[in-house]
Formats: structure tokens, sequence, C-alpha cells
């Protein structure tokens, strides 16, 4: 594994951390694949419009973000992380806390750098 890649998916582990606890709608947008397949803890398919729209709206407000036991695999222009965080905030004015498990698949953007192009959550017991 290239240190170096994986310095700048920690890197982009970290922006995407704050851009969600601060809903800056501007840096997840450039941090999620226009193509982003994320399936939520419910089983539900999200698109990246999705996701952007919760954050806009205000429906999602996330107050901790608080990472452990995070895991990068690089694959070429892929990188694999697996990361357990600790969730707290609402989701349409509604309490929303728990222990999560985030597994993404960051790839190289047309543009240079990464971005998320599929994730998947779970709430651990």
């Amino acid at each position: 594994m290239s240190a170096m890649m994986e310095v700048e998916i920690i890197d982009a582990e970290e922006r995407l951390r704050l851009a969600m606890l601060a809903s800056d709608v501007d840096t997840l947008d450039g941090l999620l694949a226009p193509e982003l397949m994320f399936t939520n803890h419910l089983g539900q398919l999200l698109r990246k419009q999705d996701d952007l729209a919760a954050h806009r709206s205000g429906m999602l407000k996330l107050a901790q973000l608080l990472p452990s036991e995070r895991q990068v695999q690089i694959h070429g222009e892929v990188a694999l992380v697996s990361v357990r965080m600790q969730l707290s905030g609402t989701y349409d004015s509604q309490p929303a806390q728990g222990d999560f498990r985030f597994t993404r698949v960051w790839a190289v953007a047309s543009g240079g750098g990464w971005h998320i192009v599929a994730a998947h959550a779970v709430l651990v017991n």
C-alpha cells in the first residue's frame, strides 16, 4: 500500500467527517461522486442528491462523529475504508445516535483527488 495514498484517504475521511458535522454541502459535493450509491443502516439506497438534500434542508444535523477502528486498503486507484463511528444528532427532528460501522469505497476522480463512489452503514450492537 502506498503510504502517501493512505495519508490522502485519511485526510479525505477527516474532511468528510468535518463537512458532515457542519452540513457543508459544497465540500460534501466535492467528496461524493455523482454516481454515489449509499446503503444506509435501514437498507435504503440513497444517491448523492439525497445526501446533499438532507444536509441542505437541515433534516440531518450531526452533533458528534467520533471515529475509531479505521482500516484502509489501497487497490490501485480505489481505496476501501472501514471505520467505526459514534454518531449523535437529529434526523427529521428526532434524536439519532448510535455506534455505526461505515464502509466506503473511494476512487480517483477524473479531475484528481478522491471521491466516494459507494458506502454502506450498519448499526453495531
